[in-house]
This record gives C-alpha cells, structure tokens and sequence, in this order.
C-alpha cells in the first residue's frame, strides 16, 4: 500500500513497487504482519511534513514481523528463515512495512517473541519501545507511583504492565469508565479521564505521584497538578512540556531494548494485546478505525501467509 502525495485515507493505493536492495548491515524481510500507529497516518496526512524528510510514493508504517529472505554484507546476528520483528523507522519516511518485503537495519531487528502470533508481534515494536523507553528515562523504580494517561491504548497498556510488573512501580492508570477492570488486570488503580481526573488521582496518592506519562496529549495541567515538587514527567504528544521540566521523547530504533522486550513477552511478564487485525487491502479502514480512537490494544495488519 502507498501513498504519491499527502491526504486522506483515500490517497492510499494498491501499487507494485520494486524489491528493496538489501544493503550492508541490512536485511530484506518477508513481511507477515504489521501495525497501526496513529503516526502512520499523521505522516500520510502532512502532519508532521516540518520534521520529517518524505519520498513519494510512500509505503507507511514502522512495524513488521516476518522472515527474512535475503541478509546484507556483515550481517552476523542473522540469517535466511530467521523470524523477526522490528520498528523498522529510517531516516526519511519511503519504504514502510504495508508492503510484501522490507529492508531492515540490523540495529533496529530482534527475534520474534516465541508462542506470539505473527500479528501480536508485529504489534510490539513501537508501542512497547515508546513505553520502555519513556519509563527507562524517566528512571522508574519500586519506589515510584506512576500516573499514565491514556492507559488503555497501544503504547498505554505496554506502559501499564511494564511499569508495574518489570519497574515494580505502583500505577494509576486514565482510562473510560468500562475499561476500568481490564486496567485492573494489566497492572494499574484506573481513573477516569476528564474533569474529575486531579480530585481522583489525588485521593489514591494524596502526596502526588513521583513520574507521570502522557501518552495523549492536552494534560499538561493535569499532570502539574498531581506531580510531585520533584518529580518527572515525558511526553510523546506534546512538547510544551519542555517549558514546565519534562521530557518531550520520541521512540528510537533499538535492537538491544526490543530484544528485552521480546524477552519479557516470553516469560509473561508482558501480554500484546491486538483489538482488531484487518488484511492489507483493508488498510484504509484499518485507519480510520485508529483514528476513531478507543482502541483497547493495537490493530494489526496481515500482509502475507504461509
């Protein structure tokens, strides 16, 4: 699926492009899966033309799992039929992952979580690493009560079960009223979100909350208001937190965290959970459906099968 210039889910299309060169520390992967992220069609709708270097046609999206068919010169970590994931985000925004094959740097790939279906892993790359990562930056500990809001979307559940079962830190978690059991289960105390949020956070952590997580955007207030004096706080969707002293942070590419990562899905630390999976022709409703909003989870794309 590609995309020839910047629009609406209507400019994607069906389109045969040419097999990716394999290049040095790279691998050509056949792709099994992949994921919805919201940023996949906020690139494909010009959002984010002022930071990031595009060349059309694209083919969106960072995530992928699948087997690689072709390995690159001095690629020793892997080798042809080796099944993979990765969040496969280069340094312009061209050959994505909705496509039959991709090429993947070596330094962002790891092996697939054992036991996971293809499209549960090809949903753990970018969530799951914008959640470690975030909670590594922020410096999370047993000691620690964590506040997420938006803990019941993709990057929000990793957050919560990473959080509180890997970092051993105490979660409050913003969620809608009916997802306030499945919250329970992954890990959090659920609050709901809106106007009521500082009076409820307040009452579970009367003295505030060490870190918190905005993984929505529009919270600033909120979050000052239940923060510690010295406390820490990130954000993936909004910068102005960069006035107030926190952390404006953008997932990177990491072989090393991703392989952690896989780890802790397999030993059952952490559970991927996939709402919805639609085929590749699908994906502009797959889209749409992602930027509905009140998606429990990641959605998932299948691209190829046996």
């Amino acid at each position: 699926m590609t995309y020839a210039d910047y629009g609406d889910d209507d400019v994607l299309e069906m389109t045969e492009q040419p097999q990716p060169k394999v290049g040095p520390g790279e691998l050509l992967v056949r792709v099994r899966a992949a994921s919805v992220n919201p940023v996949d069609w906020k690139l494909m709708g010009g959002g984010l033309d002022a930071m990031m270097d595009v060349r059309f046609p694209v083919v969106p999206d960072w995530d992928v799992a699948g087997v690689v068919e072709a390995v690159g010169v001095d690629t020793p970590e892997f080798s042809v039929g080796d099944e993979v994931v990765a969040y496969n985000r280069k340094d312009y925004v061209h050959g994505g992952t909705f496509a039959e094959y991709t090429c993947v740097p070596v330094r962002s790939a790891a092996r697939r979580s054992a036991g996971t279906t293809w499209e549960e892993a090809a949903s753990l790359p970018l969530a799951g690493l914008t959640a470690f990562q975030a909670l590594e930056r922020m410096q999370v500990g047993p000691e620690d009560t964590v506040l997420v809001h938006g803990a019941g979307g993709g990057v929000g559940s990793f957050a919560v079960q990473l959080a509180a079962r890997a970092f051993r830190a105490r979660v409050i978690g913003t969620a809608s009223l009916e997802q306030h059991d499945r919250i329970r289960d992954l890990g959090a105390e659920p609050v709901e979100y809106g106007d009521g949020l500082v009076d409820a956070v307040q009452s579970l952590a009367p003295d505030g909350v060490s870190v918190v997580l905005d993984l929505v955007g529009g919270v600033l207030e909120q979050t000052l208001a239940v923060l510690e004096d010295d406390g820490r706080h990130v954000s993936i969707a909004d910068d102005a937190v960069l006035e107030e002293g926190g952390t404006w942070l953008w997932v990177r590419p990491d072989a090393d965290d991703l392989g952690r990562l896989v780890g802790l899905v397999e030993d059952g630390t952490v559970r991927i959970e996939v709402e919805d999976t639609y085929e590749l022709e699908d994906l502009p409703k797959a889209f749409a459906r992602s930027r509905g909003g009140h998606v429990r989870g990641k959605i998932a794309v299948t691209v190829s099968g046996d």
